[in-house]
């Protein structure tokens, strides 16, 4: 279970690290971007950039925003029922 744990770990803090590289790569240019483009790199060389341009270019939809709940009126409770006289 130990091994697992740290793999887990592992992976998550990889995970991290793509995501703020890979932010930090649509903004660099020059000599910055090479530098970000071979850390990614030695994190995951089956990475390419045109994956980054290909998740970027496709937006997700935006949720339409929802119609405001009609106000219900209350339930009308019913008359109590008379108790049986007892004998």
């Amino acid at each position: 279970m130990i091994d697992r744990q740290m793999e887990l770990r592992r992976r998550y803090h990889r995970k991290k690290k793509m995501h703020k590289w890979k932010a930090k790569l649509e903004t660099a240019t020059g000599e910055a971007r090479t530098l970000i483009l071979a850390k990614i790199k030695r994190l995951t060389p089956s990475w390419t950039e045109a994956s980054l341009k290909s998740a970027t270019a496709v937006e997700k939809p935006k949720a339409e925003p929802k119609a405001p709940k009609e106000a219900k009126e209350p339930k009308k409770k019913a008359p109590p029922k008379p108790k049986a006289e007892k004998k």
